[in-house]
């Protein structure tokens, strides 16, 4: 794409030298419209026209000569090569014999175009080789044209289609499918190709009602989102439900929420997919998308971006839409004060990232004193250079279209134009030296104004983005990898399911560049939803031997069980996984949609693709195990064989499963635990780990399948897996850190990212160890964890709470309480900077700060379990002025309440005037929610009493903690003011019990 917009900057120029030079004495804004016009037309036939019907010219000669013909694979192609060279020999001589120079221009131009592209032909000729990487595998034309074509990801529509409402408005009610294409695929047996899907009315066609122009607002799986940015959908009750009471009012409850604006994106969302069915939803106007151009695609992801490069950088954390975190800042406080709040109170972290980079706004001043120099001097280049400019910046929005939030910053993607803007910066130079010359007739002036540009520009710019930039002495990627690959087990055939790119290209670097742990075979969960992904994981990929599989290619082909429909006609019935495969590879006709309907004698007017689809009649599936296997494969220790269960019973989701879940459960069922399975525990969906969440062990950085049962963490369900102390332990000990430690390297987001996953498991390691009592091990653990992931430089502090109270647990006070310090500084620091900001920013951040007083909690917490061994007092004291501003974002009692831990604390460190005080406060707001109920009439309250009795409960509880430490004539107060509210409620509590 880049070189193609390079491609329409050269246009442009010899446009601009050749025509307008001769028909326009001066360029002029028409002109440079019609140029751009001109231009762009080229390039849209280049790019839209020419090169995809090149490569669809190749296809359809590729299988017309070879099924019409009989002629061998391959031939087609070249028999399409050999056409393509005659046009282009006799038409160029045929254009020179007659003298039509500009139609023998023409010609030489598309030829030359091709010669360029023909080195496309590298792409298939790698995919032939059967290379171990190679993605989507283009090995013929066809497939060349969807990989040029970008099929892979979601199509997007520039200037008409589809918006993100669609998928509350169910099918197209006219034209409810659309055809797919054709996938066209080799018969080795016939000599002939093949169509392997069903394509005729093959996908669901988007409603009509809902296309609209220019559809900026169109991803159905951002719909929240899109929400969050632009006004609300107008929506309605359909005619035919509004005689409902019920259903009128929910709609009214909802509008009520709506006009007080405290809906959000998410729950616009909810409602319209829990009521749409009953509902006439609006498209988005017109307006909303041109809002959420400009304000988002425009303004967020191009400006933003662009003034990173030449104003200056906040940090390295991607921007989520709040002054915290990914925008650009000048280094100026009055001006960055305006959008991001005060900026004098910023925290040592946001101080010391080391990508918060100012330049002053001293780039883009001499860019656009450049911008207007070049206007002056030569008008031709300065449109050609704009129009650059616009092509590789805001033109390259318009086609990439983007969602909000992208998975990651997308600045990358804008070189082109910032290259230009460079350029500018250049000349603005040029112009200042110009004018000093001017001013001063001096031999020297040049030489010390480039010497003040070259200090305040590229010099100020070196300085500051070298340390972020600066990848030298780095290892830590690297690292992660090989340490996913040391917790899986060796020579042992250990298949490990990864699942998006961070996940798995990681593996692939360190197995293709480094031959690491080759005897890993890895699978792409995501991927693996695609055939070709499919045939490459059945092939011997270096050490490691294909996967076990009884799905052949052409059970699992292209639009072939893409997805498999539950239908519970056996519901009843609990199947042997095997048996499920059975039937799902099966061809039977009794596995087929359309057996179903016609033995039930329902209607069947579906799609031929979806009436040839394959159900599953039972969700209900038994993995048995094999516990031979399980010992020999060394799945699980020999001395744990008395865990081994005889089964695993699961249960599959109750709608349908994709082609990519229905080949994980084929690799498990044709396994029989012969291979060691493994997660890279990348996500928490069950359909990930094959729906056997309670048997996993951790190990290491990953989760191994193994048939020994072991529940969800109660307080934590996402702590998975049970832990075999010693083996994890010999794991973590012998990981290769990558210089982590190091405070001279650049600790960039994915190098924090990774720390998460690293601490959480050595964390939960940790905690087994002491409860096995193996406490020097257990000190191991934390201390090398916090030499290899410094707090100062990985952050994610909440991570560090475990490593307090193991330290404390195993009697290193010490450590803990400088721990403790640690990361309470960094809590109350980061509360202090919220302090003060305004208070608009503050309730627009009101979600981020109680998050860091509920993680600051956290840490008072595990202090409050060892109050012997902590600074309690100090700790309790530091927590209370640090969240006490921040109560009028809780209500008082949720606020107060809150804080009983506290007041316990106090209590134990002898502080009980301040337990007291606090705690006067806390049986204040139990009493005045009790006597909000008194308002209420009797019925009321009759109608209330079961929220009234949980309030009094809480409050009695409340009230005996303390009793345990207060005799005193204070608490004495508080016990009575308990039994006068009480008895405001005598009457209504017995009439209730009676």
């Amino acid at each position: 794409m880049s070189n193609l917009l390079v491609f329409l900057f050269l246009l442009l120029i010899l446009f601009l030298d050749s025509f307008l030079s001769k028909s326009i004495k001066k360029v002029t804004f028409k002109g440079f419209v019609y140029a751009n016009i001109i231009s762009t037309a080229i390039l849209l036939f280049i790019f839209k026209l020419l090169l995809p019907l090149t490569l669809s010219f190749f296809g359809n000669a590729e299988v017309y000569f070879v099924n019409s013909f009989g002629l061998p694979f391959n031939s087609g192609t070249i028999i399409a090569a050999l056409i393509f060279v005659a046009f282009f020999y006799y038409s160029l001589r045929w254009t020179q014999k007659r003298n039509m120079v500009n139609l023998n221009t023409g010609l030489l131009a598309v030829l030359f175009v091709l010669v360029g592209f023909s080195s496309w032909i590298m792409i298939p000729i790698r995919a032939n080789a059967n290379t171990v990487i190679n993605e989507n595998s283009p090995s013929d034309a066809r497939l060349l044209l969807a990989y040029y074509n970008l099929e892979q990801y979601p199509e997007t529509k520039l200037f008409y289609g589809p918006m993100f409402s669609d998928v509350y408005a169910g099918q197209d009610p006219k034209n409810p499918f659309i055809d797919d294409k054709p996938k066209y695929e080799r018969d080795y047996k016939t000599g002939r190709y093949k169509i392997v899907n069903f394509w005729k009315d093959a996908r669901f066609n988007s409603n009509s009602n809902h296309n609209g122009i220019l559809p900026r607002l169109w991803s159905s799986e951002h719909a929240a989102n899109y929400m969050n940015f632009t006004q609300p959908l107008k929506f309605s009750i359909k005619p035919s439900y509004r005689s409902s009471p019920q259903l009128q009012e929910i709609v009214d409850d909802f509008k009520d929420d709506m006009n007080q604006g405290g809906v959000t994106g998410d729950q616009y969302h909810e409602f319209f997919k829990t009521y749409g069915t009953y509902l006439d939803i609006e498209k988005p106007t017109f307006w909303s998308n041109l809002k959420f151009f400009f304000e988002y695609q425009i303004g967020y992801m191009y400006w933003r971006y662009f003034m990173w490069n030449f104003a200056g950088r906040q940090n390295d954390n991607q921007g989520e839409y709040t002054i915290l975190d990914g925008n650009w800042i000048s280094g100026i406080p009055f001006l960055d004060e305006r959008r991001l709040g005060n900026q004098s109170q910023l925290t040592d972290d946001a101080l010391e990232n080391k990508a918060r980079n100012t330049y002053f706004l001293l780039p883009f001043i001499l860019g656009l004193i450049g911008l207007s120099f070049l206007y002056s001097q030569d008008p031709k280049r300065f449109w050609v250079l704009l129009s650059f400019f616009l092509f590789t910046g805001i033109a390259l929005k318009v086609y990439l279209n983007e969602r909000p939030f992208e998975p990651r910053e997308r600045d990358y993607a804008l070189v082109g134009s910032f290259y230009v803007f460079a350029l500018w910066i250049g000349l603005g130079a040029q112009a200042l030296i110009q004018k000093a010359k001017s001013l001063l007739k001096n031999a020297a002036v040049p030489v010390a104004v480039v010497g003040i540009c070259m200090a305040l520009v590229p010099f100020l710019m070196a300085f500051e983005n070298w340390d972020d930039h600066d990848r030298s002495n780095r290892y830590t990627a690297q690292s992660m990898a090989k340490s996913y690959l040391q917790s899986i087990q060796k020579d042992k055939g250990a298949m490990i399911f990864t699942i998006g790119d961070n996940d798995t290209f990681a593996l692939w670097y360190a197995q293709e560049i480094e031959g690491f742990r080759t005897d890993v075979r890895t699978i792409n969960s995501s991927l693996l939803g695609t055939d070709w992904y499919i045939d490459q994981m059945k092939r011997k990929t270096y050490e490691s031997d294909p996967i076990p599989s009884q799905m052949t290619h052409d059970l699992y082909a292209y639009g072939v069980r893409d997805v498999i429909r539950y239908q519970p006609v056996l519901d009843s019935v609990r199947w042997d996984i095997k048996d499920l495969m059975n039937w799902i590879s099966s061809d039977h006709p009794r596995t087929k949609i359309k057996d179903l309907l016609q033995k039930t004698g329902r209607e069947m007017n579906l799609p031929e693709s979806q009436l040839e689809g394959v159900f599953y009649p039972t969700n209900k599936i038994r993995v048995p195990v094999n516990k031979e296997n399980v010992l020999k494969s060394g799945i699980v220790k020999l001395e744990d064989a008395d865990k081994i269960v005889s089964y695993i019973d699961i249960d599959l989701p109750e709608t349908a499963l994709l082609k990519n879940q229905m080949m994980m459960l084929d690799i498990l069922a044709n396994n029989d635990w012969e291979r060691p399975i493994y997660f890279t525990g990348g996500s928490y969906s069950d359909a990930e780990y094959l729906w056997m969440k309670k048997y996993l062990q951790l190990e290491g950085l990953v989760y191994k399948l193994v048939p020994i049962e072991t529940e969800l963490g109660r307080d934590n369900p996402y702590l998975m897996g049970r832990i075999d102390a010693d083996l994890m332990y010999d794991i973590v000990m012998k990981w290769d850190w990558g210089n982590s430690e190091r405070t001279d390297i650049y600790h960039d987001p994915e190098t924090r990212k990774n720390g998460i996953s690293f601490r959480s498991n050595m964390a939960r390691l940790a905690e087994t160890l002491i409860n096995e009592g193996k406490k020097e091990k257990a000190k191991a653990v934390i201390d090398l964890a916090l030499e290899k992931m410094p707090y100062e430089y990985f952050g994610y502090y909440s991570l560090l709470v475990p490593f307090v109270d193991g330290y404390f647990r195993i009697d290193e006070n010490q450590k803990a309480q400088e721990l403790t310090d640690q990361v309470a500084n960094k809590y109350s620091n980061r509360l202090a900077y919220f302090e003060s900001l305004d208070s608009d920013l503050q309730y627009s951040l009101g979600e981020e700060i109680i998050t860091e007083i509920e993680r600051y909690r956290a840490l008072v917490e595990a202090n409050l379990k060892h109050d012997k061994k902590a600074k309690l007092e100090e700790v309790l004291d530091r927590f209370v002025i640090a969240s006490s501003p921040f109560k009028y974002l809780y209500s008082d009692y949720e606020f107060y309440t809150a804080l009983e831990d506290v007041v316990e604390g106090y209590y134990l460190v002898g502080a009980t005037e301040r337990a007291q005080n606090l705690g006067n406060l806390i049986a204040k707001e139990y009493s005045d929610r009790i006597r909000l109920f008194q308002q209420f009439t009797k019925e009321g309250q009759l109608q209330l009493i079961d929220r009234i009795k949980e309030a009094l409960m809480d409050y009695r509880y409340y009230l005996d903690r303390m009793a345990y430490y207060d005799n005193s004539p204070e608490f004495t107060t508080w016990l009575n003011q308990y039994e006068q509210d009480v008895a405001l409620f005598t009457e209504i509590l017995t009439q209730e019990e009676n």
